[in-house]
């Protein structure tokens, strides 16, 4: 059976993890750190229009916002490119694929909470948690039209060895380093490496020096770019 979470809610629905002392996404604008950091990071938007279908991979599933956020700008992509081809028959093969890792999966309600305060997500929302069943570890796919959630509920340094797919765009969206070091482990990164296909992308909200070395030795090459709001830093790498 999966671990379930250990929580408290803050007071505008922000849920906090005790376990690592750090809440699931910023009290300020956390969709939108979303589509700034892993969005934008991975230039996925830029990758849609070049016709390319980059697979996603992910560590920290957590409330389900980056995938969220990132099914909602993929629909967005497939409305433009059905303006500009009326017919769709550039986009019948187009196919969105995330992969993500959760140790700690939240339980329907919770994740219905957390993500209540989000109402520009809202029709993608009710899908998920509609279709959401942690209860079982190890591998599930919850299928959505053009999009496919390939979730593993346990460790994801004993899953990353089984995935189904090479990937294209990292999340790397773990809590805070200091207090959950296991998802930043040279280990992890390596195994995150092996499992990248050449050119792959990664982006991350963390700038610390600590993991931008340890992403290094892992075999990415690492830069930094402007972080989301009051953050001066981000990473962004490739492989």
């Amino acid at each position: 059976m999966a671990n379930p979470p250990e929580l408290v809610w803050l007071d505008n629905l922000t849920p906090k993890s005790t376990r690592f002392d750090d809440t699931y996404y910023t009290r300020d604008n956390g969709l939108e750190e979303t589509r700034h950091v892993f969005i934008g990071g991975n230039r996925l938007e830029a990758r849609w229009s070049e016709g390319q279908s980059p697979v996603i991979g992910e560590f920290g599933f957590g409330t389900g916002l980056n995938f969220l956020a990132t099914w909602q700008a993929w629909d967005s992509h497939l409305a433009r490119q059905k303006d500009l081809s009326p017919s769709g028959t550039n986009l019948q093969d187009a196919q969105l694929t995330f992969i993500s890792f959760e140790k700690y999966p939240l339980d329907r309600t919770s994740l219905e909470r957390a993500l209540s305060c989000w109402q520009d997500l809202s029709p993608w929302t009710e899908r998920l948690v509609a279709a959401w069943k942690p209860e079982a570890d190890g591998w599930q796919s919850l299928h959505f039209g053009s999009v496919t959630l390939i979730l593993f509920i346990g460790d994801a340094a004993d899953g990353i060895s089984s995935i189904p797919h090479g990937i294209d765009a990292w999340y790397l969206d773990g809590f805070n380093p200091k207090t959950n070091p296991e998802l930043w482990s040279l280990e992890l990164m390596t195994a995150a490496f092996a499992a990248s296909n050449p050119g792959a992308t990664l982006a991350s909200y963390t700038a610390a020096g600590w993991v931008r070395r340890t992403l290094q030795s892992a075999g990415f090459s690492i830069a930094k770019r402007k972080g989301f709001g009051h953050k001066r830093d981000m990473t962004i790498g490739t492989r």
